[in-house]
């Protein structure tokens, strides 16, 4: 595959990599954020016994270095560029024509064109591909940090991975030590997120103010897209806005339906925002124009309580086991509906820990620890089977050594809390 730097004769690109200087950059030490992180990274690696990690992720390749592109793009088209990273070296393969954006990063040492192994990329050649990238990484870790070394991979295509192990190397998943490098965040990062969320809520409140009867689903929640980029975000990971009818069940994704008088209307924010941090809160409104019944602001109340008990129990040091057990009780008749996890980890995405509910964990839950500097997302969907609306409202935390710390801050609808 040929490869291009259409910017290698350029000198004026000084600071090009350093995508977040904008306005909501104001009072952020984003280097200190990036070395952070990059520590954290190298850190779990050390405690798990990884050698070396290959990361072709984009949120991951951004988390461990702050390098950004096209990332939509990545998540469907990997292995584009991917991050080979050691206890002491950096190595970022960017894409065809795109080294100058892993350039001027304190976490990055090099920057060399990426070889994408892929179908899509190689067609019939696809084997040879892999095999000629397994044996030039593989020399290159051997390099770097010995002979058969242990290497975490993560989004891979199964022969690249298979024609690694061939090479002689020690193939384990990186997901344990990523995951749990970016479950804990510093004071600088949370001010990333704070940003993040700021801007998310300023979003919502001209979608608020934008709700008429008559609109559609896709036209409301296009003002919270076009409000977020505008600030800075890279995308909205999900389409969940569903008005009337739609609200219930959940997870029906936004259409052309056209809102209709006196609608619950939910919302689950699921913003990338500046910085590439999560903004992840759900409100459900009122469309108007007369008041809510009684049978609405019952299921918003009842998720109100929900998200509100939840949060109450929340601290450093409590097992995932004695959270479920302690959790809010869902009343039978919501029970079938209810939102599959009972809070959520929270950082450039959706992230560890799942905590599920009490019902739930039997099958699908797992222990662990709740710690200081865990971002969580606490959740609530109430809706009966078969009924016509459902309330999805969710809060986002940090916890901290005494409590949690409130940061999603957008209010709760005063009409519908009766």
């Amino acid at each position: 595959m040929a490869n291009f730097d259409w910017h290698a004769e350029r000198s004026d690109l000084a600071g090009i990599a350093l995508l977040d200087r904008a306005p909501e950059s104001e009072g952020i030490d984003l280097r200190a954020v990036r070395l952070y992180r990059l520590g954290r990274v190298r850190r779990e690696m050390l405690r798990y016994g990884v050698d070396a990690v290959i990361l072709s992720d984009p949120i991951n390749i951004r988390y461990a270095t702050g390098a950004r592109n096209m990332q939509v793009f990545c998540q469907r088209n990997a292995p584009s560029r991917y991050l080979l990273l050691t206890a002491g070296k950096s190595i970022l393969f960017e894409f065809t024509g795109c080294l100058h954006l892993g350039e001027g990063y304190e976490t990055i040492d090099e920057v060399r064109p990426s070889k994408t192994a892929s179908f899509v990329a190689a067609g019939p050649d696809i084997a040879a591909r892999e095999k000629a990238w397994a044996t030039e990484m593989a020399d290159l870790i051997g390099e770097l940090v010995g002979a058969g070394a242990t290497v975490g991979l993560e989004r891979l295509n199964a022969g690249t991975a298979i024609a690694l192990k061939e090479c002689g190397l020690t193939i384990v998943d990186a997901q344990q030590p990523v995951e749990m490098a970016r479950a804990i965040k510093s004071d600088e990062e949370m001010k990333c997120i704070n940003a993040s969320l700021r801007a998310t809520e300023n979003g919502v409140e001209k979608l608020r103010a934008a709700i008429r009867p008559g609109m559609t689903e896709n036209e409301l929640w296009s003002v919270l897209h076009q409000s977020v980029i505008a600030q800075n975000a890279d995308y909205c990971e999900t389409r969940l806005l569903n008005a009337g009818g739609r609200s219930n069940p959940w997870f029906q994704e936004t259409s052309s339906n056209v809102i209709g008088e006196n609608e619950l209307i939910a919302l689950d924010t699921d913003v990338v925002g500046c910085h590439g941090y999560y903004s992840d809160f759900s409100r459900t409104f009122h469309s108007g124009p007369g008041k809510p019944t009684s049978a609405q602001r019952e299921l918003y109340k009842v998720a109100h309580e929900q998200v509100v008990h939840n949060m109450g129990i929340l601290k450093a040091g409590m097992s995932f086991r004695d959270y479920a057990d302690r959790a809010w009780d869902i009343p039978e008749k919501y029970y079938q509906n209810r939102y599959y996890l009972s809070a959520h980890g929270c950082g450039m995405t959706g992230e560890y820990p799942y905590l599920y509910h009490r019902g739930d964990f039997p099958d699908a839950g797992y222990d662990g620890e709740i710690l200081a500097g865990m971002t969580l997302c606490v959740e609530s969907y109430t809706g009966e089977a078969g009924g016509r609306e459902g309330v999805k409202l969710e809060q986002q935390v940090l916890v901290t050594e005494t409590g949690i710390e409130l940061l999603s801050r957008f209010p709760f609808e005063e009409d519908l809390l009766g």
